[in-house]
Parts: structure tokens; C-alpha cells; sequence
């Protein structure tokens, strides 16, 4: 493609913008569902489906671990696993703003097709848009994705059951702590990168050794506390935290340190939380110790009947707190 940036014909549906999906969008996402049509015909799934819709708009679009090509994959996949669904089919819609570098962009599509790839799920079907200068901050992905539920799997926020364990798949708050970093100029010099990931692969492991889950969840905007918060409320019942097992990456901890920031509120773009029964517990976290994203998983807390809808943590001296619940904006554009 000759010219080096998005203009606004790439988005007025000529000879432009066929050479922009061509050559860029349909290079990078090419399968044997992708459609040049107004929509794709694909064949249903015998069972269940669920289905999940994000939009990403993250500042800066390319960050330590991922940009938001990754991320829009991961959102979405992510989404459906955590409803017990395989990731089959994704569309995605670009808003594109004019002057964007088309190397950034063959970056971001290159990212794409490399996480779907690994996910296992097709792009099918898209639209592209292209902003006037200074309408779009950069380039907004939405996308929406489609995924078959396994057989004996029903989970959700409202199943959470007192004595039920709860598991994190790994350190929390890295996505929050390095788009903060990436954004802002603290002169703090700290190797963090996003755990961004498509997570898919990961439950998969888990439902094949037991699909007595009752809840799995990312922690997205708000990080693992704003979830938590989400489950009391939704199952109506009270969440025991131990702060000595949460767990939080050194580099994170030290920058949450210095800035006055909670690790439980800062977001994850590749941690789940599950609650289950005890019974499971262990095998669940050694399942999830042996897939690749998920190698520092623990057990940090219990459901219980007690205060229902709120978060307690027994912090490291032993005492109780009563974490605060999640509100304003805590860290803007971190997804």
C-alpha cells in the first residue's frame, strides 16, 4: 500500500478502502469464514451459545505486552470462556482516525491474527471507519464474539455458594499498573508488562478436570476487588479475603507503593477469578499450574454467609478490613 497513513478515502467505500481491507484487514484475518459479503453465513452450534460484545479504546494503543489488537482479541475471547464457552467466530469494527500510521495499523491487524490464532477462534466479518483528525484518539476496536458452551458447564456472578473457594489464576493489577505507567511521566523506573492474554485454553483446562465452577470472571476495569464486589452483590452473599494470598508481582507492588495505589483495584487483561467448591479447589489450582498464563495461581479467599455484599480482607498482622467498595474513575482507558 502506497500511502503511509490512514485518509479519510480509506473510509469513504471506494478503490481505497477495498485496498485498505485487502491489503491489511483481509491479509491478516483470512480463513475460510471470512466474508466479503454484507454479513457471514456460518454453521449454528448444536448446543448453547453465548455471545459478548467490548469496545477497546485504550491509551497508548501499543503498550509493554500487547497493543490493542491483542487486547481486543483477548477481551472478547476472554468474555466467552468465562461463561464455560469455546470461542468460535469474532467480527470486529475499526474507527480508524485520519493520519493514523498504516504501519501501526498493520501492526495492531498482525496482532489480531496472532491471538485469535492461539485462541483458536476465526475473524468473520467486519467495518472499517475512518474519523477526521482529531475525532478519534487514534483507532477505537470494537468487536463480538460467539462461542458454543460446553456440555455440563453453568456459570455466572449469581452462583457463588458460602464455602465456595476463590482462586485467582495468577499476580494481579500488571494491565492497570503498566497502561499507568505507559500514560503518565512518574519518573519510576519499573519493568511491568500487561498480562494480557486469551484465556480460553486456560478454562478449557480447568472444565476438563471438573465442571463443578460456579463462578469464573476476568478482572477487567476495576481489577479483582471491583469484581469481588460484583459477585456479593449479585449472589447476595459475603467474600473473606487473606491479603498474605493475594498474589502481586514485586514490580507492581513497589509502584503501587510509591503512587498510594491498592493492587485489588488495578486491572488485569489475563487473570480470571473462579469460585468453587472447596472440594475442588486444589485441583483447580494445580490444573492452572501447568497451563502458561496462569503458573502463580492461589487461593486467596472463601464466600461466606456473613456481611453479605461486602469484602472483607484479614490483613498480614491479622486484623480485619473492610475493603472499600469500587467507585469514580479509577484508572480511565485501560481497556
Amino acid at each position: 500500500m502506497n500511502n503511509k497513513t490512514v485518509t479519510m478515502a480509506h473510509g469513504a467505500g471506494g478503490k481505497q478502502t477495498s485496498e485498505l481491507i485487502d491489503e491489511v484487514f483481509k491479509a491478516h484475518f483470512s480463513n475460510p469464514d471470512l466474508t466479503a459479503d454484507d454479513a457471514a453465513v456460518l454453521p449454528a452450534p448444536k448446543g448453547k451459545i453465548a455471545m459478548s460484545t467490548d469496545g477497546f479504546i485504550v491509551s497508548p494503543a501499543f503498550f509493554p505486552g500487547g497493543n490493542i489488537g491483542k487486547l481486543s482479541i483477548c477481551g472478547t475471547v476472554n468474555d466467552l470462556a468465562c461463561m464455560g464457552a469455546k470461542p468460535l467466530y469474532l467480527s470486529c469494527a475499526f474507527v480508524i482516525e485520519e493520519g493514523f500510521p498504516m504501519e501501526k495499523l498493520e501492526e495492531i491487524a498482525g496482532a489480531m491474527e496472532k491471538t485469535a490464532k492461539e485462541a483458536g477462534v476465526r475473524i468473520v466479518s467486519g467495518d472499517t471507519k475512518v474519523a477526521g483528525k482529531g475525532q478519534v484518539d487514534g483507532v477505537f476496536i470494537t468487536t463480538t464474539g460467539v462461542g458454543e458452551i460446553l456440555d455440563g458447564v453453568s456459570t455466572s456472578g449469581d452462583y457463588a455458594k458460602p464455602g465456595d473457594a476463590i482462586i485467582v489464576t495468577g499476580d494481579i493489577g500488571r494491565h492497570g499498573c503498566t497502561i499507568l505507567l505507559a500514560r503518565e511521566d512518574f519518573g519510576i523506573d519499573a519493568d511491568v508488562t500487561s498480562d494480557c492474554a486469551p484465556l480460553w485454553p486456560t478454562v478449557e483446562s480447568v472444565l476438563n478436570a471438573t465442571k463443578d465452577v460456579h463462578v469464573i470472571r476476568d478482572a477487567t476495569r476495576g481489577g479483582v476487588g471491583t469484581v469481588l464486589y460484583e459477585i456479593a452483590g449479585q449472589s447476595k452473599v459475603g467474600i473473606r479475603l487473606n491479603a498474605a494470598d493475594v498474589p502481586v508481582a514485586p514490580e507492581v507492588k513497589g509502584v503501587c507503593g510509591m503512587l498510594g495505589l491498592e493492587p485489588l483495584y488495578l486491572a488485569c487483561e489475563g487473570r480470571l477469578v473462579i469460585m468453587a467448591p472447596k472440594s475442588e479447589a486444589e485441583k483447580i489450582v494445580e490444573v492452572l499450574r501447568q497451563c502458561p498464563y496462569s503458573k502463580d495461581a492461589a487461593i486467596i479467599g472463601e464466600v461466606t454467609e456473613e456481611q453479605p455484599g461486602h469484602v472483607v480482607m484479614t490483613t498480614e498482622i491479622g486484623t480485619q478490613a473492610l475493603l472499600p467498595q469500587p467507585g469514580g474513575e479509577l484508572l480511565p482507558r485501560i481497556c
